[in-house]
């Protein structure tokens, strides 16, 4: 293998105090030449693997971005759309998937950047900005955070089902606060009282879902027995909250699942534990996954149209791209409550 470039380099081509930072000063930064890291950066061979990654981390740390203004001087249009997403949610597979259709009938092509735990939020954008991406579509961030960091102000984004970020005027999502009053509702009226709700911790919109839920039981003068447990969106998260719910000496009649991968879990839970679901416990989910309509599960649980979402996000965006003093797009979307066999009265001993 033949060595990697490496000329000289001379604190005389160094971005100037305070300017935003270059490819030479990731150079200088590291101890190698420019032109490794433009290699590196447009994603060209010529460079190790090793120093592939030690240059994307002192791009993120640096917070180094593409010029998109220059590019966006030069006249041509790449009609490209970023997409950041997790790959952790059910939710987001539906929606990268109607994304792909409502971009290629307005005429654009996506670019997916998933967010893992080698790829941070800041190298993500980098990446999408190193291909000509007119605007970004965010649907997770970094740890569920509101804040979308590391991306230029002149780059249009919208906000799609993940957190309120003020860094994007445009905001489209679900009502989430409807969503899980819609479950409140339906187990009040199942005769349900002592119903705990296990969050998604730092996931998107679990806050959100938690606020809701407390505001339904006190509304329903119930708040001696608001139960939070916080966990994650996750099987194992809604599992391990699960067992700690029902070992205490009054376990709850119900149980609200942040997401479905919560409800999940805490359906293998009470399947282990010997407990009957709807019998003896009601559960929940949130978002209608494909898993929580098998019959086997048939989960009761909170559905929403992706498609209409994903349409509603993209003509946002392009209208931003298209005029960026255009009025913020805040829409929120009515979800539907999807009642199966998973809930039912409490027992009556209860």
């Amino acid at each position: 293998m033949s060595p990697e470039p490496r000329v000289p380099h001379s604190s005389s081509v160094h971005a100037s105090a305070g300017g935003p930072p270059t490819m030479q000063s990731i150079a200088d930064k590291l101890g190698v030449s420019r032109q490794l890291v433009s290699l590196v950066l447009r994603n060209q061979p010529g460079a190790s693997q090793e120093t592939r990654r030690r240059v994307a981390e002192m791009a993120e740390q640096l917070g180094y971005h593409p010029n998109a203004s220059a590019r966006a001087l030069s006249g041509k249009r790449s009609r490209r759309l970023g997409v950041v997403f997790t790959m952790r949610q059910p939710f987001e597979v539906d929606l990268v998937e109607a994304l792909f259709d409502a971009a290629r009938e307005r005429e654009f092509t996506l670019v997916l950047a998933p967010i893992t735990p080698q790829r941070g939020q800041g190298s993500v954008f980098a990446e999408l900005l190193g291909q000509r991406v007119e605007g970004v579509l965010v649907l997770g961030t970094d740890n569920g955070a509101a804040r979308i960091r590391d991306l230029p102000k002149e780059v249009p984004s919208v906000m799609l089902g993940g957190p309120k970020s003020d860094e994007s005027a445009d905001d489209v999502r679900v009502d989430d606060a409807t969503g899980i009053a819609l479950v409140m509702d339906h187990l009040f009226g199942l005769g349900h009282r002592r119903i705990s709700h296990i969050t998604g911790g730092a996931g998107p919109n679990s806050h959100d879902r938690a606020v809701a839920y407390e505001s339904a039981m006190t509304a329903q003068g119930l708040e001696e027995f608001v139960d939070v447990i916080e966990a994650d969106y996750s099987e194992i998260g809604g599992g391990h909250a699960t067992s700690r719910l029902i070992d205490r000496p009054n376990r709850p009649t119900a149980i609200v699942g942040g997401n479905d991968r919560v409800a999940m879990g805490t359906l293998g839970t009470l399947l282990r534990r010997g407990i009957r679901v709807p019998e003896d416990m009601s559960v929940t989910g949130f978002d209608n996954a494909s898993l929580a309509q098998v019959p086997y599960l048939d989960l009761t649980t909170v559905a929403y149209d992706p498609t209409s979402l994903a349409e509603r996000a993209v003509d946002a965006l392009v209208a931003r791209i298209q005029d960026p003093n255009a009025e913020p797009v805040l829409h929120r979307q009515e979800p539907v409550l999807v009642v199966r066999s998973s809930t039912a009265p409490p027992p009556k001993t209860t």
